[in-house]
This record gives structure tokens, sequence and C-alpha cells, in this order.
């Protein structure tokens, strides 16, 4: 790939897009659970919405951040998330203040999720499908990487993508709390 700036910039760069978008979904589906509280389904299906338009914003900004080669990354990127270049030899984005505000959110939902209101159905799909997106483009940035080879920072004894594909499903267990492996979408719809 013919990258312009260097991938460590790249790398940084739409990091920090990818944490300002899981802000803002922060924001969003915490006025999402205000609105569904006060039963006010309309303002309850824009949030929902806008939160499915920032996990597809956030799915590009990992699939760029992956945009250079394997070769860079192994000796540009990954060193540069390892001592000294940072105080921990296990860094992750899960350490992050945004992951932990994010997954606390989405356990406060769950019960919501279970229980969406048919208006809200198709939001919820989108949602859902949008969320898909995102442990998509993770996992091949990942596999890009030669995460499907060994393990992460985090986990080096494991496969990274293995460990991935675990973080999704109990992802969807919360989004999805209906699902028994059919997400993105658990409910029967009715006839409107």
């Amino acid at each position: 790939m013919n990258v312009l700036i260097p991938a460590i910039e790249v790398w940084q760069q739409f990091h920090w897009a990818f944490f300002v978008n899981t802000q803002g979904l922060i924001i969003s589906l915490g006025r999402f659970e205000v609105a569904l509280e006060k039963n006010e389904l309309t303002a309850a299906e824009k949030e929902l919405d806008a939160a499915s338009t920032l996990l597809l914003a956030s799915a590009a900004s990992m699939e760029l951040a992956g945009s250079f080669t394997r070769r860079e990354y192994e000796e540009e990127v990954r060193p540069s998330m390892l001592p000294p270049h940072v105080s921990l030899d296990n860094f992750s984005g899960l350490m992050s203040w945004d992951h932990a505000t994010l997954i606390a959110i989405w356990r406060r939902l769950q019960s919501k999720f279970a229980n969406i209101p048919d208006e809200l159905r198709r939001s919820h799909e989108a949602f859902n499908t949008a969320y898909g997106r995102l442990a998509s483009s993770h996992r091949q940035v990942c596999k890009q990487f030669g995460g499907d080879e060994g393990g992460s920072i985090r986990h080096e004894s494991e496969i990274a993508v293995d460990v991935l594909d675990r973080f999704t499903k109990s992802r969807r267990n919360l989004l999805c709390p209906n699902s028994r492996g059919g997400c993105p979408f658990p409910h029967k719809h009715k006839p409107r």
C-alpha cells in the first residue's frame, strides 16, 4: 500500500477518530436510555439511529487505521505500544475510560434491548448490524497484521482473532440479549 504519511501516524490519527466516535456513541446511547425511560420513542429512535451511524463511522476508522503494510505494523506501530513507549506491558484499548464507559452503558441497556418496543425494532436491528460491521472491521485489521497467527499485546498466549471473536459474542449478548446466535436481530416482527 502507498501511504503518504508514516504508518504510526495513520494508526494514531484513525484511533483518535475511533475514540471520538466512541464518545459520541456514549452520548447517543445515554440520550437513548433517557428517552426510552420517558417513553419518548421518536427521540429514542433518533438516538439509536445516531448510535448506529457512529458504529459505522467507528468501523471505517478501524479499517483506515490499518491502511498500511504488515511490515510497517511490526516495525513501527506494534513497538509503539510496548515499553518504554507505554508504561504497561499489556497495553490495550480495553484500558481506556471510553471503552469502560461504553460497556457499562451496554450492560445497563441489556434489559431494555431485550424488551425493545416494536416501534424501535428497525432501529435496533440497524444498530446490531452496525455493531457487526465494527466487529468485522476490527477482526479484519487484526488478521491483516497477523492476529490469526499469534497473540495480541494484551493476550499474547492466545490467537488474537479468537479473543476478538469471544469479545464479539459477549458484546452481542449485551446488545441482542434474546439472541440464540441469530443476531443481528432476535425478535419476531409483528405485522404492522
